[in-house]
């Protein structure tokens, strides 16, 4: 393990962790750099398992010092961008949303529709959620400010041949390479172009109108008639940008969404009242980064092409305290800036439709990879080179525990062939001989069981390339002697899943093995684990309500199991039963008159009828 060097300094700034060769593997940022540091030199059994992987692997240490916090946050920007360490967070461009581009490379600016990698001297709009709203939308300003449009090739040829397109005919083009129309008024469109999806939407819409009633004052009606069609064209476009606030706001509003080890980091740009741009960032995340970290990683990403830093930015209540944050945004805007975490009204709603923006981002992600074959394949390959195994595992099971405070205790098992769930082979195990709250010997329990059916012909288990057991040491050294229960000959790999470090420990080692962040492998891993978990707890809610109907109705003269059966049945629920009046409880075919009285007393208390002694209700 990496011994602490001497001499760290006090003031703020930036260090690297770097492995045997050399490359760097973590850059951390700091406001006193000697405090920070000596969270890291403690003995390894004081370290969280993440780090103490970090500190095995590491075998150098550097420092940068800084003049303040927030240069080092910007410094640890650009080491993170050059080196792209395996325990940082990685940061992830949701590029599959489109953006408008305005080419600013040639002589007269060319805006079109990409989806692709964004390219210096290049500015960039959006992203948008729906590229035909963009297509639309585009076609409208076109109509209001006609910028050229077509390929470098089409306006060349054009240019040699001196007559222009049909978009210039339609109004959508200033014919530039007929030299229609000059540089300088070139330059006013495209001005107005960038204003127009920057928001400035009713500055524009001004400009239009003193233009038309100049002409009309002038006896210029044919350029009266293009200002006029262009205010109408303006009016059409400004209408497919959704209006989120009544006021005439300008602002940036942010959400940050977290599932497991990835986030999702969402963003509106708001101008005039409307959203004039989408931003969504995915990262993997390492080190338990808070929403404020998370935020700040992000902040350059969608602020590299230049777009500005309003003076009001929304964002989440976690993050409206913290000092760097603000003096972060500042110091991109040049002046200072307002953070504001809303409570209440259409702001509040805003952050809201930005973190269900979130959720739908991670989730759309999540079925992308699913779907991909060759993620597919990647992940299942990575897995087998990391675990070391003989090749890589088809079949995949996964074991998990579910109970409350050591009663109901219940296993679930749930397999992965070829990286997709088989739900027709997943299993649910009620635990019988562990009492009290003992995870181990429930899955050793478990695991046994399963193991007796290892090679077997029934059809009712398939031998599994991996085990994967939902835990840390002690529950891979159940399975291990699950294993030594089952008398097996044939070997069988077992992997425990650490539940919150995400490390996987293989028998005979208690050093843990780190899948890449952001890893196909990692990822998979994620899947198998959040599967075996929901399975596990919808069973131990199911068995835990059924426990609760028995002792809610055990004792009661009368009711046996087959009655009890059909009064749940006929009500659906225990609280319904419990609410139900005499007249409702008799009206159960089921239930005799007498039982359904002696119901009816044992939650309410003395009924409104007695019987008689032949049985008879009597009113």
């Amino acid at each position: 393990m990496l011994e602490k060097p001497s001499g760290i300094p006090h003031e703020s700034g930036c260090y690297l962790y770097r492995n045997a060769r050399g490359d760097v593997i973590y850059v951390g940022k700091a406001r006193s750099l000697s405090q920070r540091l000596s969270n890291y030199f403690q003995r390894p059994s004081a370290l969280d398992p993440k780090t103490r992987t970090l500190m095995h692997e590491a075998t150098s240490l550097e420092w940068v010092i800084t003049k303040s916090e927030v240069d080092a946050l910007i410094l640890e920007n650009e080491l993170i961008k050059t080196h792209q360490p395996r325990y940082n967070m990685r940061l992830k461009d949701d590029k599959s949303f489109p953006f408008l581009a305005l080419d600013r490379r040639t002589p007269w600016a060319q805006p079109y529709i990409t989806r692709g990698r964004h390219v210096r001297g290049v500015r960039y709009f959006g992203p948008f959620a729906h590229v035909g709203s963009l297509r639309r939308t585009l076609d409208e300003v076109l109509l209001a400010y006609p910028l050229r449009s077509c390929s470098n090739n089409k306006f060349r040829a054009h240019e040699r041949q001196q007559r222009p397109c049909l978009l210039y005919d339609v109004g959508k083009c200033a014919g530039p390479c007929i030299n229609a129309v000059t540089p300088e008024r070139y330059a006013e469109l495209e001005e107005s172009f960038e204003r127009f999806f920057e928001g400035d939407v009713n500055i524009l819409r001004r400009q239009l109108e003193d233009r038309m009633a100049q002409s009309a004052t002038d006896q210029r009606y044919e350029d009266a008639a293009r200002a006029r069609d262009g205010l109408h064209a303006l009016g059409r476009a400004a209408e497919s940008q959704r209006i989120v606030l009544d006021d005439a706001s300008e602002l940036d509003a942010y959400a940050v969404t977290i599932s497991g080890s990835r986030a999702a980091v969402t963003m509106f740009r708001v101008r005039g009242g409307r959203v004039v741009g989408r931003h969504a960032l995915m990262m993997d995340l390492s080190f338990d980064e808070d929403d404020a970290t998370i935020l700040v990683r992000a902040f350059p990403e969608i602020y590299e092409d230049g777009a500005a830093v309003p003076r009001v930015v929304l964002v989440p209540e976690s993050v409206a305290a913290q000092p760097l944050v603000q003096e972060y945004l500042a110091h991109l805007r040049g002046r200072p800036v307002t953070l504001i975490a809303p409570q209440r009204g259409r702001r509040r709603d805003l952050v809201r439709m930005l973190m269900d923006d979130g959720v739908e981002v991670l989730r759309t992600d999540s079925l992308r990879r699913e779907h991909d074959h060759n993620a597919r394949a990647r992940a299942l390959q990575e897995l087998g080179s990391a675990l070391s195994l003989p090749q890589p595992p088809y079949r995949i099971e996964c074991f998990d525990m579910s109970h409350l405070q050591g009663t109901n205790y219940v296993g679930s098992m749930v397999v992965f062939e070829d990286g997709l769930p088989k739900k027709s082979d997943y299993r649910r195990f009620n635990v019988r001989s562990v009492l009290g709250n003992d995870d181990a010997g429930a899955m050793r329990e478990v695991v046994r069981r399963r193991l007796e059916h290892w090679g077997s012909t029934d059809g009712k288990f398939r031998n599994a390339d991996l085990i994967i057991i939902d835990g840390g040491l002690p529950q891979l050294g159940a399975a291990l002697l699950a294993y030594d229960d089952a008398a097996l000959t044939a070997p069988v790999e077992f992997v425990a899943l650490a539940k919150r470090e995400e490390l996987l420990y293989r028998p005979g080692s208690s050093v843990p093995i780190a899948l890449d962040r952001g890893s196909e492998s990692l990822y998979l891993v994620q899947r198998l684990r959040d599967e075996a978990h929901r399975f596990a707890i919808t069973f131990h809610r199911s068995k835990r309500g059924k426990s609760m109907v028995r002792e809610a109705l055990d004792g009661i003269p009368g009711l046996g199991p087959a009655r009890r059966d059909a009064v749940m049945t006929h009500f659906g629920s225990l609280a319904a039963v419990r609410g139900a009046t005499l007249e409702e409880l008799r009206a159960v075919p089921a239930l005799p008159d007498a039982v359904a009285v002696t119901l009816y007393d044992h939650f309410h208390g003395t009924s409104p009828v007695r019987l008689t002694k032949e049985g008879a209700v009597d009113e």
